[in-house]
């Protein structure tokens, strides 16, 4: 199961209140980009990612972005392989495949003007289907995108350009396009207008759904 979102929509937040809520029966994943805890090959990906501070991890090469995010999204799941899962009942991930699907395919698009940015996101998405499991529930976080931007403005402590804003909006809008293809794996959950304990408490009903209907062995 994933959380996704755009930045400051409140899904890191609640991952972690819900994990901390939900105790061992649940498998928090961190968000790579924000922990590095995929030991030296994560730190030095993002390392480089970072070098210019950009806020979208953009260092003027979208091909080769795209390919380390992916690799650090296929580590993820090589390391929980090998380390297991250490009895959780189920494993929830803020931010997954998905994510790099909606990002990249938008920050892709901006140098390939007329790309169908919702094709590009699927070809990206299909492509790790060989290397790993999708969630077989994400939950999608949509909002207001203008309040996010302010969040997520406050959290990295500079404000963001008229261009990172309109680049925020379109991967929102990818993400919704992404849920209306697959409607059986997402769920999405209009937060515009909720504060934190009210996102936590929507995404915490699903986690616990679906923890409950595994219990009773129902898929």
């Amino acid at each position: 199961m994933s959380v996704e979102g755009v930045n400051g929509i409140g899904k890191t937040t609640a991952a972690r209140a819900i994990a901390r809520r939900v105790g061992a029966r649940c498998l928090l994943l961190d968000e790579l980009t924000d922990h590095s805890d995929g030991g030296g090959f994560a730190r030095n990906v993002i390392a480089a990612l970072s070098a210019r501070h950009d806020p979208f991890l953009r260092t003027g090469h979208p091909a080769a972005e795209t390919l380390a995010l992916l690799a650090l999204q296929l580590r993820k799941t090589e390391r929980l392989t090998a380390t297991g899962t250490a009895g959780a009942e189920i494993v929830l991930e803020d931010r997954g495949v998905d994510s790099v699907a909606a990002y990249q395919a938008a920050i892709l698009a901006q140098q390939h003007p007329g790309v169908s940015l919702i094709e590009l996101a699927q070809h990206l998405l299909g492509s790790t289907r060989p290397w790993r499991r999708h969630p077989d529930v994400t939950i999608l976080l949509t909002g207001d995108t203008a309040v996010c931007a302010r969040r997520f403005a406050d959290r990295i402590g500079r404000p963001l350009t008229a261009g990172d804003l309109a680049l925020l909006t379109q991967i929102d809008a990818v993400y919704r396009r992404m849920a209306d293809d697959e409607p059986a794996r997402y769920t999405v959950l209009d937060t515009t207008g909720w504060g934190p304990h009210e996102v936590t408490d929507a995404v915490g009903e699903v986690v616990v759904s679906v923890l409950d209907r595994r219990s009773a062995g129902v898929s």
